[in-house]
C-alpha cells in the first residue's frame, strides 16, 4: 500500500470538510472507497461528478481500479468549475 495525500478542490472540499488527508491506498480505486468511507454523504456524490489527477498527470477515462499510486504521491480531486 503507498501513502497518498488526497487533496480536494472546490465542492468536493466544502463536502469532506478538509483540504486534504492522508490514505493508505494501492489505486485511486482504493483511495477514493476510502475517502467515501470517512465522508459518508455528500461527498460520495460530489465524487461522482469529479475528474482526478495522480501526481499531476490526468485519469481521464481510465479504470480507476488501474490507476496504481506511488508512495508519497498525491491525488487531486476537481469538481467540475464553473466560470472562465
Amino acid at each position: 500500500m503507498a501513502k497518498v495525500t488526497v487533496r480536494y478542490w472546490a465542492a468536493a472540499k466544502a463536502a469532506a470538510g478538509v483540504a486534504e488527508e492522508p490514505h493508505d491506498a494501492a489505486t485511486l480505486a482504493e483511495a477514493l472507497a476510502a475517502a467515501r468511507e470517512r465522508h459518508p454523504g455528500e461527498l460520495v456524490r460530489v465524487l461522482q461528478r469529479c475528474s482526478f489527477l495522480v501526481d499531476g498527470d490526468p485519469v481521464g477515462t481510465r479504470g480507476h481500479e488501474t490507476v496504481r499510486l506511488a508512495d508519497g504521491g498525491t491525488v487531486e480531486v476537481l469538481p467540475p468549475f464553473a466560470g472562465g
